[in-house]
């Protein structure tokens, strides 16, 4: 009997740990890709909410943290299983956001001192092409670049 008690109380504290670990891995973080940069971006992993941090200089000081709150679009989402993807270009500011559960994806960067997203959009169920979007006007003379992935803002 005691064994079995032994057991039980064993697995007990197992279960306990492995709850306060799943509570504990609430955040996941992503620095920006941009080499020049010391951005790192923070997400709910499961409501989506996306900020972002950074270290800043302040005079007679050993420096700052400046951290940008969810603008447009970086607030909770429909919850899910959320998480962020740093692509590889060494010139990007912003990060990728995924729902891992429905495969839908967003870009978010800080514009003006808050994270913004683009709507969280993915291939359509029934044809497995992109969804049909509002149509994007392609860079030119005259016509600024979008900001978000390839482009950076300065901060």
């Amino acid at each position: 009997m005691q064994q079995s008690g032994r057991a039980a109380a064993a697995a007990l504290l197992a279960a306990g740990l492995c709850a306060g670990h799943a509570k504990a891995a609430a955040y996941d973080f992503v620095p920006a890709p941009q080499t020049d940069l010391n951005r790192v971006y923070r997400i709910d992993k499961v409501t989506g909410e996306v900020i972002s941090c950074q270290y800043g200089l302040q005079e007679g000081t050993v420096g700052v943290t400046l951290c940008f709150g969810a603008g447009e679009g970086a607030g909770p989402q429909p919850a899910g299983e959320y998480g962020l993807i740093a692509s590889k270009h060494e010139r990007e500011a912003g990060v990728f956001r995924a729902n891992f559960r429905t495969g839908d994806v967003s870009v978010c960067y800080v514009l003006e001192e808050k994270v913004v997203c683009t709507p969280q959009t993915g291939p359509s169920a029934e044809s497995g092409a992109a969804a049909p979007r509002a149509p994007l006007a392609a860079p030119g003379p005259g016509r600024p670049q979008a900001p978000g992935p390839g482009t950076t803002r300065p901060q």
